[in-house]
């Protein structure tokens, strides 16, 4: 059994004996998992060359980014540059674009980690963190990442949702939507691997049909005039602002990217591998957040509808708006916009499962579609307590994600360059797990600090305005919080790091 295997290596590497690993873990679970035919129970194991899945498309790397942002979350970013940071549409668009170019390349980067080590992305960045400590930092934010991003996704769907029930007297309960949406989410993330694949490979298409539909019937309502209007306005502040929560979204699969290509071969062009998860990630990106701005442009258009349900049901009221003159077959098209954030929580909950499982090896001993369970009520109930408070929510989380994001990439980045040399032969995968091998980590906890100083400086947010940000737009402030992480821990850690290995020797 492929559980036997990894606990017993498990063992090996951490001193730790099958029989304790036995008493940490109710051997009912496995005994279950066992029984459930097709249902993956390898966890953050390394995956051997010789247990790759050779018949993987090589276009997985692109459909899996596609349907995973092809969603109306997506969608609802767009809008975030009118409703929240008052900008026009032609400095929204021109932010969404930069931005999202520039924030998915470490994504698409470290996705080719996947096929040359074997290791999940928050274990592979045990050579910049160590093995427990700092490593446990990154590790507990991309839990609360991955649990954050479900919640907001399950209310994005859940008032899309709610949305088809517009005019009857009997409404969508909020909390109904959440439950189905998040136990549909649960079986391929359940499943394991190669259902995940399969699921995203075409759940793309759908919903690529809708958003052309809702384009169609509510592109004479776009405010032609937005793009040509710079809009007095405009700041550096509300740009670098927008900007930040661009950078949340696409950044935020930094933290998953190399979990999806573990199981390629190892000699898989790392170069195909990055273009097709780049254009992926920015296809939808791009496309779908344009869009987003340019339904916030129909709130003043001859239509009242739009604006009318947009205050009522906010994103799904949009989209309603839109599809209202289609009559039953747009309130079916809502009913799959819904359904469609599935494709977005599924390597959420995929991923936590594996995050969790790195933090210690007493949670590597839980099997890993039982952490998926746990993962899902959690968010539930998070997510049926703040339905009413979408956008704060997601602005918030959006940029608090680039911030952290930003210093974990540049660490990584920076280990893989620098002191890796850019070579695989550099890397022990196998002994991903002793940490006599692996970095001390205190050249990696130094650059943390030093990017929770830069972002600290840097941020914008309602209950606080870093000195910095007071610079950009002393009244309000302009979120730098991202890019001074960033330059911070980019700084620090390479003298860190040259200092710890003259030390240490590792």
């Amino acid at each position: 059994m492929v559980y036997q295997g990894a606990r017993g290596s498990l063992a090996r590497h951490v001193s730790l004996s099958l029989k304790s690993i036995r008493l940490l873990t109710p051997p009912q679970l496995w005994k279950i998992v066992d029984r459930l035919d097709g249902v993956e129970s390898r966890g953050i194991e390394r995956v051997l060359p010789n247990e790759r899945n050779h018949t993987q498309r090589l276009s997985d790397c692109m459909w899996m980014w596609l349907a995973a942002n092809t969603t109306t979350a997506t969608f609802a970013l767009g809008t975030l540059g009118a409703s929240v940071f008052d900008l026009g549409f032609r400095p929204t668009v021109l932010t969404i674009i930069f931005f999202n170019l520039l924030s998915t390349i470490p994504v698409a980067y470290f996705s080719t980690f996947g096929p040359k080590l074997g290791l999940r992305q928050l274990t592979l960045s045990r050579f910049s963190f160590s093995l427990y400590f700092p490593n446990c930092i990154p590790i507990i934010l991309n839990v609360i990442a991955c649990v954050g991003w479900s919640t907001i996704n399950c209310i994005t769907g859940a008032l899309t949702l709610r949305a088809v029930s517009e005019g009857n007297q009997t409404r969508i309960p909020s909390a109904a939507a959440i439950v189905i949406i998040a136990v549909l989410t649960l079986v391929p993330s359940f499943i394991g691997y190669r259902y995940v694949h399969a699921y995203e490979r075409y759940s793309w298409i759908p919903m690529a049909i809708i958003f052309f539909i809702v384009l169609g019937l509510s592109a004479k309502y776009f405010d032609a005039g937005s793009w040509g209007d710079a809009s007095s306005n405009v700041t550096a502040a509300s740009v670098l602002s927008f900007g930040s929560a661009v950078v949340g979204f696409g950044l935020g699969w930094s933290s998953l990217a190399a979990d999806y290509t573990v199981n390629f071969p190892e000699d898989v062009s790392s170069i195909r591998v990055f273009i097709w998860t780049y254009v992926g990630l920015n296809v939808p990106l791009i496309l779908l957040e344009t869009f987003g701005a340019a339904m916030m442009t129909t709130l003043n258009s001859s239509a009242p509808r739009f604006a009318e349900r947009y205050a009522k049901d906010s994103i799904g009221g949009l989209l309603g708006a839109a599809l209202q003159p289609a009559g039953g077959f747009g309130q079916f098209c809502l009913v799959v916009l819904a359904f469609g954030i599935v494709a977005n929580n599924i390597p959420n909950m995929y991923s936590l499962a594996l995050t969790t499982q790195a933090l210690h090896p007493w949670l590597q001993a839980i099997p890993r579609p039982f952490i998926c369970i746990i993962g899902t009520i959690v968010y539930i109930i998070l997510a049926v307590v703040g339905v009413d408070h979408f956008e704060s929510w997601l602005d918030t989380l959006l940029v608090l994600l680039s911030y952290w994001l930003a210093i974990y990439c540049t660490i990584v980045i920076e280990e893989h360059l620098i002191f890796r040399r850019g070579k695989w032969a550099n890397y022990d995968p196998d002994g991903i797990a002793d940490w006599r091998t692996l970095p001390v980590g205190i050249a990696a906890f130094v650059a943390l600090g030093a990017g929770v100083a830069g972002f600290v400086l840097g941020m914008s947010q309602v209950w606080y305005v870093g000195v910095l940000a007071k610079k950009v737009q002393p009244k309000f402030g302009g979120d730098i919080g991202f890019e001074l992480a960033a330059a911070f821990s980019g700084i620090v850690y390479p003298i860190a790091r040259y200092i710890e290995k003259k030390k240490f020797g590792r």
